[in-house]
């Protein structure tokens, strides 16, 4: 695959471009996203699905702009593909025909299972869960793939879409005619005979607007869509109020943004409709979809389409591009996991924590690379906003807590109050604040000491082959979490 990847996706409503950096085999970052409300489908469901002048010359344009920005960036390989809209237009080939010969590009039109595919694989790597449906709500059509176990069952498409409810029944204020035909088309989902989870993964604009809306209602602390969780019954009523929200001003109130005025209605129709239909109790948020969903199935096309295991796009992503050695990188991983196991009896914590003190150690040293005396505030800023993939809202901000308040004190409910609704209770995050600054201080000559841990009682045991002064003096300034009371050093 070339290092700097570029996938357009050509949908009813919007048409979006991605840019992709790899930095290592399966590791990538974005570099560029761009979007053009270019709605193609406009006018084409009143005229027999066929795609209108002025919507076709839109794409085109912003088609060209798509491909400057490409250029730019270096970007040696590109995948267009197009959805509802054009393969439900008889007179498609007219604008593939003409950005081939004039733009030099393919467009690839893929059916709605493939659409529905792409969204899946996008979800089973992306998103931290392992049994869900995700629906991917377009302007022509939504899509919902099953995953099992971390695997896609099924795929399905549905002609159920934004744009088309738009021109087929919001236009004339029969939104009791189209909450019917969302109905009947669902029965098709009903029959397929496949066990619907109580989990929806959202995709798509309408669903990242709606998160919005309730992340801000609830005074959400992270800023960050993709993984954000809620509750489907708590926020129903924010629902309601969109779909009867009675103009702009209304919408604008509810905390609607002007550029989803004209289809968040009728998204917000469709979702609800399948919420209520199918008993959905939890919704969690995707801010990757049918692009990422491209990249990722020929990124992975070698590896059954799924990452290895444990392994983690960016953890790895991060290290490629900030660590300051790998060696040392992979030696605070081993040492905290070594460290966590010989506490267990005295902080008594879940496993999990293991894994997040692993990977916070590893990442310890990326805010280094901006400005070593602010290192600490800086690896907390890059966690919050560069864990983007397989990472619950709550894991990402307690790795990012560990990481600012890796210090000789240890936090206080004060440091924690802004995230406290996403982190652990106020003794947990001590024993990892507290875990993760021994791990720092044992390595504080760069030197990579084999250490050996004992507990016995309340005490902990320090063994290092040979005395360090440097690393035993720095050791008796640690503040000591509740349930330890002294650290000896032994050598």
């Amino acid at each position: 695959m070339s290092k700097v990847t570029t996938v357009i996706d050509i949908g009813s409503n919007s048409m979006r471009m991605v840019v992709l950096q790899k930095s290592s085999r399966f590791a990538f970052h974005l570099i560029n996203e761009t979007k053009a409300r270019v709605k193609i489908s406009e006018g084409s469901y009143e005229n027999g699905g066929n795609l209108q002048t002025v919507p076709m010359e839109r794409a085109f344009n912003s088609l060209k702009s798509f491909l400057s920005i490409s250029n730019s960036l270096k970007s040696r390989k590109i995948f267009c593909v197009a959805t509802s809209a054009m393969r439900d237009a008889p007179n498609s080939k007219l604008f593939i025909n003409r950005v081939k010969k004039e733009l030099g590009l393919n467009i690839k039109v893929i059916d709605g299972a493939k659409e529905a595919f792409y969204g899946g694989v996008a979800a089973q790597n992306l998103i931290y869960s392992q049994d869900f449906i995700t629906v991917d709500i377009g302007g022509g059509s939504t899509e919902f793939a099953f995953i099992k176990q971390g695997k896609i069952e099924h795929c399905i498409s549905l002609d159920i879409g934004t744009v088309r409810l738009n021109e087929l029944f919001f236009k004339r204020g029969d939104i009791a005619g189209a909450k019917r035909y969302i109905l009947e088309k669902l029965e098709v989902l009903r029959s397929c005979g496949f066990d619907v989870p109580n989990t929806v993964v959202g995709i798509g604009g309408s669903i990242r607007a709606l998160s919005k809306v309730i992340m801000d209602k609830t005074s959400y602390p992270l800023d960050i869509l993709h993984g954000f969780t809620y509750s489907v019954d708590i926020n129903r009523h924010t629902f309601q109020s969109i779909i009867n929200a009675k103009n702009k001003n209304s919408l604008r109130h509810i905390g609607i943004k002007k550029d989803r005025y004209d289809t968040i209605k009728e998204g917000t129709l469709i979702f609800d409709t399948i919420l209520d239909e199918f008993n959905i109790q939890t919704v969690t948020t995707s801010g990757a979809g049918v692009r990422e969903g491209v990249y990722l199935a020929d990124l992975l096309r070698n590896s059954n389409g799924i990452f290895p295991s444990n392994y983690n796009v960016s953890v790895r992503s991060m290290l490629d591009r900030f660590e300051i050695d790998a060696r040392l990188s992979a030696y605070f991983g081993n040492n905290a996991a070594k460290m966590f196991d010989a506490l267990q009896p005295l902080h008594k914590l879940d496993e999990r924590y293991k894994t997040l003190l692993v990977i916070a150690s590893k990442l310890n040293t990326i805010g280094t690379t901006l400005n070593f005396y602010k290192s600490n505030d800086n690896s907390f800023d890059f966690i919050l906003n560069g864990l983007n993939y397989d990472f619950l809202h709550s894991s990402r901000v307690t790795i990012a807590h560990m990481l600012k308040y890796s210090k000789k004190t240890l936090p206080h409910k004060k440091d924690l109050h802004e995230y406290q609704n996403l982190l652990p209770c106020f003794e947990t995050m001590q024993w990892l604040s507290f875990m993760i600054s021994l791990n720092l201080t044992i390595n504080q000559d760069y030197s990579n000491p084999t250490v050996n841990y004992k507990v016995k009682k309340d005490k902990l045991k320090v063994y290092f082959e040979e005395e360090i002064y440097i690393i035993k003096n720095e050791i008796a300034k640690l503040q000591l979490p509740k349930g330890l009371s002294k650290i000896k050093i032994k050598s």
